[in-house]
């Protein structure tokens, strides 16, 4: 008798959940499209399962990171947020025991970049996007400075400005020598965090360990005698960085939410600048790189020599300029003249974001250049969403509202606290020169001035 042999698919174990870190960054753009699109809402289980496209089982099991799902998963929830889903988002699982047959999903061949549509305008720049403007030499200035033992990066600029899209490609550059690269995001960090600094430093200690796939130890390096500060030097300096060969980057993303709290911010800026000095004479803090964005200046009082604001590599994002303007026009299909673009370049201040957002609508037919520079109808007009939303934010703070009118209403710079000159111009509300303060575009001018012409 033959017997007939059944040939058996091979079958894999699957699953990955997903980092810390990757959890940060798909919290950090989704807060971030809550905000945007979904007036400040959080959004409900059916709106992530809706703008996903994944089952709202699925997406409850990535957010647990309890149980495995598969890469492909990840990837169409995190581009569901124009990210890009990185080897350090992630980590496998496999749980013992089961065995899970893996589909092999036929995937679209990628387009090519002159094909490649442009995106949605809203938070980072993808990697792999061909509508990333770089801007002069701060790219390469900062692609050879993270290569630098103990080196320390500063990315200071007003919010949507690309200071997210400058980070990723730094890490991605390190990544690509062989780097560790970590980031924390401060801005989901819950708010009893900052509230006592043992905590806090507990708290970055073990978000950095996880970024490293590493077990908590925090228990056995911490030690009341020696205070918080010195435990925490000591569990980067006897346990995470030696725990690879590899240089770590560690990216401080929103690192000017400790401004509110100037204690801990005091002694963890002091806890930067201590290690940043240490790699200078010892191996060990060579390893560590530091990233640190920040959307205002610093506003706190901190001595020189504890501050890691004056050292390092100091990065401020400029505006587009015209010709990046009429670039970038030409890059998503428009026959744009040098005038087209320093039209809307002028009328916007080159702000990165309002630019993107208008050529992406120009390019989608859905506004003409003319109608996005009549002041007639801005409320109503592509940025109509994104002014209101300002106009909210200001009115959360009454102080800071009467302090942009007072800047609104003038035809000549007007002296502000240096408080709130920072605050504003963080926003991209106001241009500075010293503390004295205009409105950083004539769109803003334009949609505030009406509002608060007889203020």
């Amino acid at each position: 008798m033959i017997v007939l042999q059944h040939q058996h698919k091979e079958k894999r174990k699957r699953g990955v959940i997903l980092t810390l870190q990757g959890l940060q960054k798909l919290e950090a753009a989704k807060a971030e499209s809550e905000f945007e699109d979904n007036s400040g809402n959080r959004y409900t289980l059916e709106q992530m399962s809706a703008r996903t496209r994944l089952a709202i089982n699925t997406v409850m099991k990535i957010y647990a990171r309890e149980v495995g799902v598969d890469r492909s998963t990840l990837k169409r929830c995190f581009s569901a947020f124009n990210l890009v889903l990185e080897s350090n988002d992630y980590s496998w699982v496999f749980p013992q025991g089961e065995e899970v047959e893996e589909p092999e999903i036929p995937q679209p061949q990628e387009k090519e970049e002159k094909d490649m549509e442009p995106e949605l305008p809203g938070g980072q720049v993808p990697l792999n996007s061909p509508f990333y403007v770089e801007r002069d030499s701060i790219e390469s200035e900062c692609y050879k400075a993270v290569l630098q033992p103990g080196a320390l990066i500063r990315i200071q600029a007003p919010r949507r400005m690309g200071k997210s899209s400058l980070m990723a490609r730094i890490l991605q550059k390190a990544a690509e020598q062989g780097y560790r690269t970590i980031t924390i995001d401060f801005q989901i960090a819950d708010r009893e965090i900052f509230q006592d600094l043992d905590k806090f430093l507990r708290w970055f200690c073990a978000n950095v360990g996880l970024g490293l796939q590493l077990r908590n130890q925090i228990a056995d390096y911490w030690d009341e005698l020696f205070g918080s500060q010195v435990s925490c030097k000591m569990y980067f300096e006897q346990y995470l960085l030696p725990s690879t060969t590899k240089p770590i980057v560690l990216a401080l993303d929103d690192i000017d939410r400790l401004f509110a709290y100037p204690n801990l911010a005091s002694d963890f800026f002091g806890l930067l600048r201590t290690w940043h000095e240490e790699a200078k004479n010892r191996e060990i803090w060579r390893k560590l790189r530091l990233v640190a964005v920040h959307s205002t200046q610093m506003y706190i009082s901190l001595t020189a020599n504890k501050s890691p604001f004056n050292v390092g590599l100091p990065i401020e994002l400029p505006p587009f300029n015209s010709e990046q303007v009429q670039d970038l026009a030409k890059r998503q299909g428009l026959d744009w003249s040098a005038e087209d673009a320093k039209q809307l370049t002028a009328f916007v201040n080159g702000n990165p974001y309002l630019v993107r957002l208008a050529l992406y609508h120009i390019g989608h037919g859905d506004v003409t250049l003319e109608q996005v520079l009549q002041t007639s109808g801005i409320s109503t007009g592509i940025y109509g969403d994104r002014l209101q939303r300002e106009l909210w934010n200001l009115q959360q703070e009454p102080d800071l509202l009467s302090a942009f009118v007072r800047v609104v209403n003038s035809n000549t710079p007007v002296e502000l606290d240096f408080v709130e000159a920072f605050k504003l111009q963080s926003m991209g509300l106001v241009n500075l020169q010293g503390n004295q303060a205009t409105v950083s575009c004539e769109l803003y001018r334009q949609y505030f001035g009406d509002r608060f012409s007889n203020s």
